[in-house]
Order: structure tokens, then sequence, then C-alpha cells
């Protein structure tokens, strides 16, 4: 091997590229018209246009792919993670055309790639799987039976892909119809295929999965096992290894059981066996199922190899050429723990965790840890792909340390004017319960309010402001009345600026010592002041009245750029409030917009398929009476 091509873009392609180099391998990168100018792109040795911006169009084509490594001289290639990478065809497709695959073999993808199949070829290895519906028979009455058979809460799940898409809670009968629908939508957009399949929802569960690793001359070890309970819409958002309040006789049935399902399908490669444990009493050996296996490196890596101290990017490039395990199972031991934080370019408040695109003006990521981040400052984030642009991992001796370290690097995110859930992230790494390892995935959505609550600069950070409104006035135009700022007889070096934040007047008071927060002058007198991973805007002058209309006067906006995947009304139609009117999808998620009061339906602007802008009006309802 001397080219590796990665069939992937943002971070995991510069992941990659930066292992793949450090073995002296040369790199190439592959892009869409929308990543032209990515940064994948620029740390490339050699980069090959796929096409337009749409994955579907470009990094979902392997016809594309394949024919970028020969126009490029590569001889391998990595998929990254998402997209191809667990598709079966497309890794056959690179090994007919000559090119060494660093992956699964495709038999091995095949039956861990349909999660029904997956888990009956488990129940007959002897892994214990959680209980559910595998049935072929996929009508919608049949599916309802079986969910009333096995008791609601029942998880809907889309048998093929990952990554959080396709999945639904119900919790009643009632709303099952509309679950299974919006299910189906979503795993039809995501991965081509709406089969589903159900489980059993188990009201504690924590999410434990183990890292595997196997050769192609039959050798499997595990790298042992990483929490990631910390979800929401089923999308993990902190990871953790080891996982907290896990004793050795459980790891030793898990980990026993994760090289058991590699073994069962003969695995080559980074794999990952996740498990469901139920956490109401703690983490047992017999309270731990088996859910699905990802034939692929995962996006929480990073976490094993921090504990481990080994390169799985290198352990991957090593086996996919054919040479054995670098290391026995007898090797590999754990060190410390170790945590990461997801960054997503999304706005969490409200809890509605909304995407945000844009150009990064701003960008600014702690040097205190590890970062595998997708963008740089200058870079675009679209409305194209997933919302994730960075990685943030802490390791420490100790997991408290680990997540003290990890919430303030969170607290030194600055990004500008694309959203981040920075702030969030900080509050969950800091919140009493998490620290005290009591989690499981339904934390963030019990604890959403406080952990998604709009936050207040502090004085530290209105005295920033204050001091920037004065510095950008000073440049604007100098005035003797000005310089005398500060200036007291027997009382402290400060004085009063009216600002405004959200459309409030506010005082904060310039401090010649309280400088404690960095501040972004922006454009139109905007100030940008940066505090515990939030970004808090101040204008100099009045916001001026923008008429343009709230869901009090019937206009329903569309509070993202993305694509209207349904219509649920017509014009002239009667709705009720909280009826949903339509829904949107950006960056791979479906978000619901409901009528805001009783009426009916005056104006309806958009269809199926159309694409959107944040602010656009979608439809206009009228009042009833």
């Amino acid at each position: 091997m001397k080219s590796v091509l990665v069939a992937n873009r943002g971070e995991i392609a510069r992941r990659v590229f930066a292992t793949a180099r450090r073995m002296g391998l040369r790199t190439v990168a592959v892009y869409s018209e929308a990543d032209a100018l990515a940064a994948h792109v620029a740390d490339a040795d050699r980069a090959v246009p796929i096409g337009p911006a749409a994955a579907r169009e470009s990094y979902l084509v392997p016809e594309k792919i394949i024919a970028a490594a020969r126009a490029s001289g590569a001889d391998a290639i990595h998929p990254g993670y998402g997209f191809l990478s667990e598709n079966a065809d497309f890794a056959e497709a690179v090994m007919a055309a000559g090119l060494t695959w660093i992956g699964p073999p495709p038999a091995a993808i095949r039956a861990m790639g349909l999660k029904d199949a997956a888990k009956a070829l488990m129940q007959r290895a002897g892994v214990p799987v959680t209980p559910g519906y595998l049935g072929e028979d996929q009508d919608d009455k049949t599916l309802a039976r079986e969910a009333e058979r096995i008791g609601f809460p029942v998880l809907i799940k889309a048998v093929a892909g990952g990554g959080g898409k396709g999945m639904r809670r119900v919790d009643q009968a009632a709303d099952f119809a509309a679950a299974l629908a919006s299910c189906r939508r979503e795993a039809k957009a995501a991965f081509g295929d709406d089969r589903v399949l159900l489980e059993t929802y188990v009201t504690r569960p924590r999410h434990i999965e183990v890292q595997v690793f196997g050769d192609s001359q039959g050798h499997v070890v595990h790298l042992f096992e990483r929490d990631c309970s910390l979800q929401r819409r089923h999308q993990k958002v902190i990871e953790e290894a080891p996982a907290p309040g896990m004793d050795e006789v459980t790891r030793e049935a898990v980990t026993a059981a994760a090289v058991k399902a590699a073994l069962a399908v003969g695995y080559v490669g980074a794999g990952t066996v996740e498990f469901i444990a139920d956490a109401s009493a703690g983490l047992k050996p017999d309270r731990v199922w088996f859910m699905e296996m990802n034939t692929r490196l995962q996006v929480e890596h990073p976490v094993t190899e921090m504990v481990t101290g080994l390169d799985l990017v290198e352990w991957q490039l090593r086996v996919a050429t054919g040479e054995p395990l670098p290391l026995s199972q007898a090797e590999i031991a754990l060190s410390g723990h170790a945590v990461e934080a997801r960054l997503y370019a999304e706005s969490p408040a409200g809890g509605l965790f909304l995407p945000s695109t844009g150009r990064l003006d701003h960008f600014r990521l702690p040097d205190s840890v590890r970062v595998d981040a997708g963008v740089e400052e200058g870079g675009e984030v679209s409305a194209f792909y997933d919302p994730m642009i960075a990685k943030l991992i802490a390791h420490a001796a100790t997991r408290e340390d680990a997540l003290a370290e990890l919430a303030a690097a969170c607290d030194a995110v600055e990004v500008w004017p694309v959203k981040t859930n920075a702030g969030f992230l900080a509050r969950c790494l800091e919140a009493p319960a998490f620290i005290a390892g009591h989690v499981d995935t339904g934390f963030i959505e019990r604890n959403l309010e406080e952990l998604t609550a709009q936050a207040d600069p502090s004085p530290a950070a209105l005295s920033a402001a204050a001091n920037a409104a004065l510095m950008a006035e000073d440049r604007a135009a100098p005035s003797p009345w000005r310089d005398l700022v500060g200036f007291r007889l027997n009382a402290p070096p400060e004085t009063g600026v009216r600002l405004f934040r959200a459309g409030a007047p506010v005082i904060a008071r310039t401090s010649e010592t309280a400088q404690a927060r960095s501040a972004l002058l922006g454009e139109d007198g905007e100030i940008v002041v940066f505090e515990a991973g939030e970004a808090f805007v101040f204008l100099s002058q009045p916001p001026a009245d923008d008429h343009a209309g709230a869901a009090g006067d019937g206009q329903v906006r569309s509070p993202m750029p993305g694509k209207v995947t349904q219509v649920s009304v017509t014009a002239g139609e009667a709705v009720t409030k909280g009826q949903p009117l339509l829904t949107l999808e950006a960056m791979k998620m479906e978000h619901a917009l409901t009528a805001p009061f009783d009426g009916k339906v005056e104006t309806l602007a958009v269809a199926v398929g159309d694409q959107v802008s944040e602010g656009a009006v979608l439809v206009k309802l009228a009042a009833a009476g």
C-alpha cells in the first residue's frame, strides 16, 4: 500500500490522512461541489472532484469513488464512517477493481448490516439479544399488532443504517402509526431501505459498546468498552471509556460476547459491537443485550485510543494489507479515563437543536485537549451534511478529572456566526448526576429544560462588551469626552455603557481589570462576547424593527435552511393548535412544524421537495373566528 483514498469528508477524512502521512503513505481526498474549499481537501496530497453537493450524487456513488481512485493512482480505499462505509456492494466493487479495501469482508458487512438478520445470527451464536420483533412481514397492521404484544413503550428501528436515523420511541398505541410513517420516511431517505424492526424499550437503558478488532489470520481481540449513553434523538453526544460503574465480572461478560459476535461472522478490521444495558439496578452481566454491530470505525474511537495508547487507524491500515494484529489480548491494557464531546453546528435553545449553517468567520477551539476538527476558520458549514464540526477529547487519570478538563475545553470554544452546542455540552459535563455516573439514554430528555436554558452573561462578560463598545467608538471617531472615561475621584475606574441584548437595553460597566472574556467586533455595531461556550451578542444601537412577523400573526417561518419532505395540510384546511403542518429535513434530520393556534390555512407556499431558506414564510394561517 502506497496511496490511500478516503471516501469521505470532514474530520474523519482528516483523521485518516494524519495517520497515513505518519506511515509515509500518499493521501487522496474526494470532494463534492459544496466541499471544494473544505479542510479535508487542503489536507490531502491530491484531491478529486466527484459531483454535486447532494451526497446521493457524489459521496454515495461507488462508481465515482472508484474512478477517483484510478485517476489519482490510489491503491487503497478507506471508507471512514457513514456514507458507503457499511455498503457491502461497494466493498466488493473496490476489491474487484484491484484496490485494497480498508474494512471488513463484504460477507461480514452483510451479516451485520441488517439489524433483524444480525440479531437472528447472534441468537444462533449464543449472544443475548434484546426482546422484540424481527419478522419479515412489514405490513402496518402486523407491526402494530406486534408492538401491542411486546408492550409499550416500544422502539421502532430501521433495519439498515445507524447514527440514530430511523428510530422512534412510541409510548402508546395511538401514536404508533404516525411514528412508523415518520421512521420509514427517514430510513428511506438515509439508507434507501424503509424496513423496520421492533424492540422492547428499556426504560433506563445504557448504551455500552465494545471495540473489537480482527485480522485475516482469524484472531479477534477487544479494546475494552465505551459508554455512549448520553444521547439526544438517539444520537450520541458525549462518549467515554471505560464505562462508569463497570465491574470486572460484567466487563468480562460483555467483552467476551463481543468477541464471540465478531468471530461468528469472520470479522476482519475495526468494528463495534453495541449492547443495551438495563441500568435500573446497575450494570449486571445478565441485564446486557446485543443491539447491533457497526462494521466500521466509530466517531467515538478516540476515547479508546486515549485509554489504550493505540492508533486504531494504523491498525486498520496494517490489517488491511494482511498483517496480523499488532498486539495480543493480554498486551492491551486500560489507562485512565477519556471523554469525548461532539461539537455540532446547531442551536440547542429551547431544546430544539436546530441546525446552523454559514461561514465560520471566527473559529477558535481549545488546545488543552485533543481536537479532531472537520473545518477551519473561514470554512463553510452547509446544510447538505452532518452538523458535527469537531470532536473534543480529554484524557486524565480519573473520570472526574477528565470531565472537568473537557468541560473547561467546551467553555473555551469560540465560534461565530454559526451557532454551536458548546455551552450545552459544558452543562452536561458539569451536571452533578452525570458526574456521579447516574446516566442513561434518557438523561438529556429528563434534564432538557435545565441543560438548554437561556444563559445570561456574567458581569465579566458585560464588562468585556462595554470595553469593546468603547473601543469601537474610539476607532470610529476619537472624542475628548471619551478620553475622560474612567476618570473618578475616590471611585473605581469604570463607567456605564448602554447596550442592547435580545432587543432589550442593558447597562454594562467598563472595567480596566475585568476584560476576562474574549470579545469580537462584528458588523453593524455588533459585539460578540464568548463565555462558557456561548456567544452573547450585544448591539451598540437599538435594533431596527424588521417587521419580520412571528407565529402570532400566522406566518409560520422556516427556522433553518432545509428541504420540505412532507406537507400535512392543504390550503383552506382548518387546523388546531399543535397540529403538524409540514416537515423539514436538514443535516439528515427531520423537524416538524406545527400550527401555533387554531385557524385555517390561508396560504401554503411550499411543496414536497422544495428547498427553503431560514426565515422563509412556509404557511400563512388565519385565526379561527
